[in-house]
């Protein structure tokens, strides 16, 4: 596990249109967190005109397999990539498969079999691969229209302006893109989501690498999925839990990122802020998705860090034991890990502190964020997950922790 979490890192250190004049910094990680929201978007408008036509698990994995193979392979250009696939795929697939199989094989041995078939078998995941596509270039556009405002009489960049506009169209069979390129009410939620990009994690202190509020929500929802995997959860519950990590700071998008410390330096404080991003999430975010989808939304982001299930009455149950969640392991429960998931994030904060402390940058409020964790985690299992074991994997001892 250490190594794929590792990984997830290594993307926020990956620049992205870095042969361009950028008025912000575009990563990799944040990339990948934005496609993620818009396949989202077009999956679920996919799901009511053609319920059936695709399988949100296998969504979720071609999400992370394709994650994982561009961090492996960086920033190519896209015309030198397709280049390469086309002369030396095979080679090339070789390659990063062996690059990546120790890594994912100490997740699940079946989940490295499905990581190859997603880029050796065309048929494998065919209907995912076209959502994912189509998220990918409207993820890209979405830059590059910043890109393109800021240095657009420059050589060559009508070529690529044309060149993305042409990929585009190419999916508008997908109704999700062509709303979303209509650039209505459901272009302003993924325009939402694109603008935590803007937000710094840990926006007291620099840190190496650097890492968005977006960009943490995706590594966030990758650890739920690999972790519901151990669990051996039931389809609903993976894609509740991966759903509900992916999407958890969006009231940040309202509200920027307010620190831990300050939530818990009044007392009420915390429940205070919750209902705010409540309201924001019902005045603001939510009237920019179909009215079909708010129900799910809200079951996805309120009482988020809660165990929680709705009964066969359709009674919302909060609070449920996390070593009783197996009783609820079917999808006609809509359970979702609430416990699991904050574990989650506090495990990437975690991992925050331990790569930056470990780059040089030691301030006050990374050590006291990596000691308060760490002693919170100790031998602490949730949902019958070693969560301490892994904090050990990026725990720091004692002397580095130190301030000269």
């Amino acid at each position: 596990m250490e190594g794929i979490i590792r990984q997830f890192y290594d993307a926020a250190s990956i620049q992205r249109w870095n042969d361009h004049v950028r008025p912000v910094e575009f990563t990799e990680l944040d990339k990948q967190a934005h496609k993620a929201t818009i396949a989202y978007i077009i999956a679920k408008m996919e799901e009511e005109i053609k319920p059936g036509s695709f399988n949100w698990v296998n969504l979720i994995k071609g999400s992370l397999f394709e994650f994982l193979y561009r961090t492996i392979l960086t920033d190519i250009k896209p015309a030198v990539f397709h280049r390469m696939m086309q002369a030396k795929g095979d080679e090339l697939n070789k390659w990063v498969f062996e690059k990546i199989e120790k890594d994912i094989s100490s997740v699940n041995n079946s989940l490295m079999n499905d990581f190859k078939n997603y880029f050796q078998e065309e048929s494998y995941s065919r209907e995912e691969k076209k959502i994912l596509k189509a998220a990918h270039y409207l993820a890209t556009r979405w830059e590059f229209n910043i890109i393109y405002n800021s240095g657009h009489k420059f050589y060559g960049i009508e070529k690529t302006k044309i060149n993305i506009e042409n990929e585009l169209e190419d999916h508008y069979g997908l109704t999700g893109v062509q709303k979303i390129a209509l650039g209505k009410k459901t272009y302003g939620f993924v325009d939402l989501c694109g603008q935590l990009r803007f937000q710094k994690r840990w926006a007291q202190s620099p840190r190496i690498p650097e890492t968005s509020v977006l960009g943490h929500m995706l590594i966030v929802a990758f650890m739920s999925y690999l972790f519901s995997i151990r669990l051996n959860a039931c389809d609903k519950r993976i894609y509740n839990n991966f759903y509900c990590a992916l999407f958890h700071d969006l009231p940040e998008v309202l509200t920027r990122d307010i620190i831990s410390p300050i939530k818990t330096s009044v007392e009420g404080l915390e429940e205070i802020i919750l209902e705010y991003e409540k309201i924001q999430l019902d005045e603001t975010i939510l009237p920019l998705l179909p009215f079909s989808w708010h129900s799910e939304f809200k079951y996805l982001l309120y009482n988020q860090f809660d165990n929680r299930i709705i009964d066969p009455n359709g009674k919302l149950v909060l609070d449920i034991d996390e070593n009783n969640m197996s009783l609820y392991n079917e999808d006609q429960f809509n359970s979702v890990d609430g416990k699991m998931i904050k574990a989650c994030d506090h495990l990437a904060a975690f991992v925050e502190t331990s790569l930056s402390i470990s780059h040089g940058i030691k301030s006050a409020h990374l050590i006291d964020g990596h000691k308060t964790l760490k002693n919170n985690y100790k031998n602490k299992k949730i949902s019958n997950i070693d969560f301490w074991t892994i904090f050990q994997y990026f725990e720091l001892n004692d002397n580095i922790l130190q301030v000269k």
